[in-house]
């Protein structure tokens, strides 16, 4: 496992693929004993998607629903049997901001209402009892999971600066199409959860690798995205891979945070400016972090990262030029 590579070197070359032509999206190879599969510009590690079944489904449903919550804002993870007070409190709120984390409770309360629904259902099965897909039951969870995804646009990420749809939508996904297909869309989103990790560090880089200032934070720059995608795809109940990985991701992400770049190397750099790029360096690492723990893309973040970049770009370009005039 090669953490120092980069963006352009990320699982590239002969054991890859061996000419120009990317392989077609699905594609499996195998490389080290591990088997992978590609889609749209990566190689993902591959997990073989459980045997059909009831209780597979059961079990995906819950795991998505925790992971869920636990990416989002903190108070909106309602319990199922208070799905009647989280609407009437959504329906009688009159201020917008209340109203829209009432909205983001109600989402919950529909989330757990429908895996406590989907459990059941299962538990029933187990017992003998064959519940089918037009039973009444099984029509409210669809539409408990139904209409928490339509709420789901109210559901800010825990750090309050976006909502993030498409995982709050992959329970519900869960629940209507077939597992295996459902494990195909997890790495497609993975792949593009890692296009936007190479995108975040490909900008902080262009910005910061002119300066002096902030000689060698591309290389932990690098270090730490690539940590993130091999994160990104790691299953937590991958323990092989996880106590590899999860290591080297928190150690990187600290190396990052904590570099303090060399305030002094450029002298045309005021200090204020330097502060500005320490900080940068670190939204960048929180972005980053926050992308390969969702294992989904976080655009309007991105483009408000993006903008902070070009704003220091900017500033540095307007301190360093009237120096330029004087000489």
């Amino acid at each position: 496992m090669d953490f120092s590579c980069n963006s352009a070197t990320f699982r590239r070359g002969p054991l890859w693929w061996n000419d120009s032509t990317p392989p077609d999206n699905g594609t499996q190879t195998e490389v080290d004993d591990q088997r992978f599969v590609y889609y749209d510009g990566y190689w993902i590690r591959y997990y073989q998607p459980p045997a059909e079944s009831l209780l597979a489904r059961k079990n995906l449903i819950e795991s998505l629903t925790r992971r869920t919550f636990h990416h989002t804002e903190h108070g909106i993870n309602t319990p199922g049997h208070a799905l009647e007070e989280a609407r009437a409190a959504f329906e009688n709120e009159t201020d917008d901001r209340k109203k829209r984390v009432n909205a983001a409770m109600l989402a919950g309360a529909l989330f757990n209402r429908a895996t406590d629904i989907f459990r059941t259902v299962v538990e029933l099965g187990a017992n003998g009892v064959k519940i089918s897909r037009n039973n009444e039951l099984m029509q409210e969870c669809g539409q408990c999971f139904k209409e928490a995804l339509d709420l789901g646009k109210q559901v800010k990420h825990y750090s309050g600066q976006e909502g993030i749809d498409e995982l709050w939508g992959e329970p519900f996904r869960a629940f209507t199409v077939p597992i295996e297909q459902f494990y195909e869309s997890r790495f497609i989103k993975i792949a593009q959860a890692m296009c936007n990790i190479d995108c975040v560090a490909d900008r902080m880089k262009q910005v910061l690798q002119p300066l002096p200032s902030f000689e060698d934070a591309d290389r932990l720059i690098d270090y730490f995205a690539t940590a993130a995608k091999y994160e990104c795809e790691t299953m937590r109940s991958d323990s092989v891979n996880n106590f590899l990985i999860w290591p080297e991701f928190v150690s990187a992400s600290e190396r990052l945070a904590e570099f303090p770049g060399h305030p002094y190397r450029d002298p045309q750099l005021p200090v204020w400016l330097h502060s500005n790029g320490t900080k940068l360096i670190y939204d960048g690492k929180s972005l980053i972090q926050w992308i390969a723990l969702a294992r989904v893309p976080m655009p309007v973040s991105t483009e408000m990262f993006i903008d902070e970049c070009n704003e220091f770009k900017s500033a540095t370009l307007r301190v360093k030029q009237p120096l330029k005039q004087q000489r």
